[in-house]
């Protein structure tokens, strides 16, 4: 159901994660967000961490805000992305380092950064039947949405993704293994969704991953499918969904070195029972956007990244505008919606960076829409009446 994205033509917004101030030190180190709050350092430094980030995507002019994945620790390259589903799940022992189910693979040798980054992730066990703890995700929104007028999106790890980092010593079972979880990730969800949030975002499914990558004998495309889909089901009845795929984000690194095309992957991305599908498209200069155009659906609107997370050089506003023309060759201008290829955290820049990324984002984005004779969106941040110099 578009709920958020209604109508609005050309609507901005980015991935998820920003990065942390550096005077936010606080972690929530396991604990539930309810129990953190009651401690008057994390409390305040949460609290004024979620006004700065959504004053910086209003003086950027965005229309969609997020909550920066504030809820994530200070941590290594995005770990808690990960961690905090871990976390706060029943059935799961703490993380281990002596197995690692991911940790072999393409640009993970001593000596990749990915090396390093994979290090940090301890698996948990799986001792037990999966269940729902104290994620909270209700709560983490409304602490968001009451800083502003503006629809708040809430997004996390898919359980298909977050299934790849566990050590299943209780169900010898992958398949089952993932469905347990997406059941229960789904009943955290629709709690979110009754409790108003306008967009709710499920990150990564596995899909374009893993078709021509690895082993899909057991895990077939067609069972990704199905199991994103049974995480989602019954949300579109209430909110927005969204479902956002990149090439990998751990400090600001592409996960596959030689893969970040969507072609193979697009014909079961467009079965996800979503209202809303993002693409990494900034970064490969928009090489997919024709296929991308053609392969999805109808009923469905894209969101494409008109920004790389990758790298620091912040894109001029006419570059923004050439790729969201070439969009628009393939995508109605109702079915658009503009982005960040990924997150901005995770290790990845400064928030100086993040914040100019974002401007660029609708500056350009503004350039278009006077070209086809739509209104423009104010841009604080580009007023030159509150120019410091003027």
């Amino acid at each position: 159901m578009f709920k958020a994205t209604k109508d609005l033509v050309l609507p901005t917004t980015v991935t998820g994660s920003l990065p942390r101030p550096v005077w936010y030190t606080q972690n929530l180190e396991g604990r539930a967000l309810s129990h953190a709050m009651t401690d008057i350092v994390f409390r305040e430094q949460y609290t004024d961490t979620l006004a700065t980030m959504i004053s910086d995507q209003q003086r950027a002019g965005l229309d969609i805000l997020v909550d920066g994945d504030a809820r994530f620790d200070m941590d290594v390259a995005g770990r808690s992305w990960f961690a905090y589903v871990g976390e706060r799940l029943k059935g799961l022992s703490p993380g281990e380092i002596k197995r690692q189910p991911y940790a072999s693979g393409r640009n993970r040798q001593p000596g990749d950064l990915l090396y390093e980054v994979v290090e940090t992730r301890l698996s948990p066990t799986v001792v037990g039947k999966v269940e729902r703890g104290p994620l909270e995700y209700a709560r983490l929104w409304k602490l968001a949405q009451r800083c502003t007028c503006h629809p708040v999106k809430l997004g996390g790890i898919s359980a298909q993704e977050y299934a790849k980092v566990l050590i299943d010593d209780h169900y010898h079972d992958r398949k089952k293994l993932i469905m347990d979880l997406s059941v229960e990730m789904n009943l955290e969800y629709h709690e979110l969704a009754d409790a108003g949030c306008p967009i709710i975002q499920v990150e990564e499914p596995s899909i374009h991953e893993s078709i021509g990558i690895v082993d899909m004998k057991e895990l077939t495309a067609n069972f990704l499918v199905e199991a994103f889909n049974r995480e989602v089901q019954g949300l579109r009845a209430k909110t927005e969904v969204w479902c956002h795929t990149c090439w990998g984000s751990p400090a600001a690194q592409r996960v596959e070195t030689d893969r970040h095309s969507y072609m193979r992957a697009l014909p079961y991305l467009d079965q996800l029972d979503v209202d809303v599908l993002t693409f990494e498209t900034a970064d490969n200069g928009g090489q997919d956007l024709e296929i991308i155009g053609k392969g999805v659906s109808k009923d469905k609107k894209i969101c494409i990244g008109v920004v790389s997370h990758r790298q620091l050089s912040v894109e001029r506003p006419e570059e923004v505008a050439a790729l969201i023309r070439r969009a628009l060759e393939f995508i109605e201008p109702e079915r658009l919606i503009l982005s960040s290829d990924c997150g901005f955290g995770r290790q990845g820049m400064s928030r100086m960076h993040a914040f100019y990324k974002m401007v660029a984002i609708v500056r350009g984005a503004n350039i278009v829409r006077k070209e086809l004779g739509l209104p423009e969106v104010a841009i604080p941040a580009t007023d030159p009446k509150l120019a410091l110099l003027s």
